[in-house]
């Protein structure tokens, strides 16, 4: 795991604990810059390992190529400036009028263009350390990052999230089915996704599940989307595009709440390894339990409600048993990669065809057949005329803010602020930029 000292990595150890057989784990090597606190995740980790019984070793290095060495799978997760560079990219942004958030709008493109240069760098080594290795790119924004990758390394590249899972979930809660019972039509870039189709035991339900105003409530976290807009539409959009369909929305919450999701997760963050570091792994295990579940039951609450993670709501399942989640699709895609059976999974690869409005090169985030002789995206056709004008501009920005920290240019990264449909703006991506820039001189002082 690249960036093994992130908060979730405990879930991917959970999900290779109870998939430990079958992937036939043996190794796992936690590379982390930030040595004190992936040896802290790491405990927690063996704790895992030893309430579960399982024979496999969890080793932290800080020297990438001894930790790819030999891996069959490699899982990057990285957070370059940590999550203090999240807080301070939101804050600038609702400075500048817009909603902050870590993927999209001018925090989305800051952590683009302090990413790229890293993971590039990390692909070097990998291609000369372990150039079969399947590469499963976690690191966000995760379709702009596996787009560069893709198109400027050799690796075996896909890009997972698990946004179009989790919605596929919820949908068939509304049902009161389970998803297996379900399929879906979906197709997009990376938080940047609609559901088109829904069919129950192969009757097409979408336009039971359009009219019914208590489902389209319920299928999201928060009061995402006014139900009209979903009808008019007539599409289900991932939870992302509330920040471009209800910007104004956003940020007014953000303000009323006097702060970002990411400066909440900041001060959570570091009272989480305040704790963790003084505790026993059993208790550590617990606490990082508790974490997760507040965590997770604050989210999207401030930017739709002003909503504060510090509240006492806890989520009511357990994180580590969630049907959905960060390591659920992980396993989804390294189990399906290894399976004679082709497996649906939605993943972000190249386009191959599948969206007839995108090139071949461009990643989309579609249903693919993933086995172990590779991944094929499904044939999704053509994008509602609704939508297609936003995919269009926010692929062109995606490939312009590669180009921009390829060539060190902030002259190329003004002009992907302009491409970028929640900027849009000369002046204003000027503006946003050279505060982003200012501020940041360690992972943006490249640009020039």
């Amino acid at each position: 795991m690249v960036g093994g000292g992130g908060v979730r990595t405990p879930l991917v150890i959970h999900g290779l604990v109870q998939a430990a057989q079958q992937l036939g784990v043996s190794h796992l090597s936690l590379f982390d810059i930030d040595r004190d606190r992936t040896e802290i995740i790491a405990r927690i980790g063996r704790e895992i390992v030893r309430k579960a019984g399982v024979d496999f070793c969890i080793t932290v290095t800080s020297q990438l190529d001894s930790a790819v060495e030999g891996a069959e799978f490699i899982l990057s997760s990285i957070r370059v400036g940590g999550m203090s560079a999240r807080a301070r990219d939101e804050r600038i942004a609702i400075e500048h009028g817009l909603a902050g958030q870590e993927t999209t709008g001018p925090g989305g493109a800051a952590m683009a263009l302090r990413t790229v240069p890293i993971t590039l760098l990390h692909a070097k080594v990998i291609e000369r350390v372990a150039p079969r290795a399947w590469f499963i790119n976690f690191t966000n924004p995760a379709g702009l990052i596996t787009q560069a990758l893709t198109t400027h390394t050799s690796l075996r590249v896909v890009g997972i999230c698990d946004t179009p899972i989790e919605l596929f979930h919820r949908i068939a809660e509304s049902f009161g089915v389970s998803p297996a019972e379900m399929e879906f039509d979906y197709a997009g870039l990376n938080h940047l996704g609609w559901v088109r189709r829904v069919l129950l035991r192969g009757l097409d339900v979408t336009s039971r599940l359009l009219n019914d105003e208590a489902k389209l409530r319920s299928i999201y976290q928060g009061n995402l989307f006014d139900p009209v807009l979903i009808r008019t539409l007539g599409l289900l959009p991932t939870e992302y595009l509330f920040f471009y369909y209800r910007q104004r929305i956003a940020l007014a919450n953000q303000e009323r709440a006097g702060a970002s999701r990411g400066q909440e997760l900041e001060r959570m963050n570091t009272e989480l390894f305040r704790r963790l570091a003084a505790e026993s792994p059993a208790d550590a295990l617990e606490t990082y339990r508790d974490y997760l579940q507040r965590r997770n039951a604050s989210y999207m609450k401030l930017e739709s409600a002003a909503g504060s993670a510090f509240s006492t709501e806890k989520q009511q399942t357990d994180p580590f048993d969630a049907a959905t989640g960060y390591h659920r699709i992980a396993l989804d895609v390294m189990t399906a990669l290894l399976s004679e059976r082709p497996q649906t999974v939605v993943v972000n690869v190249p386009n191959h065809g599948a969206i007839t409005d995108l090139e071949s090169d461009d990643i989309v985030e579609v249903p693919c057949e993933v086995s172990r002789y590779g991944i094929v995206p499904h044939r999704t056709g053509a994008l509602a005329e609704s939508v297609r004008g936003l995919v269009l501009a926010v692929k062109a920005y995606e490939r312009t803010a590669i180009r921009a920290a390829l060539e060190s240019s902030a002259r190329m990264a003004e002009l992907a602020m302009l491409e970028y449909p929640i900027i849009g703006q000369w002046d204003l991506a000027c503006d946003v930029l050279n505060a982003l820039m200012r501020q940041d001189r360690e992972y943006l002082g490249y640009l020039v």
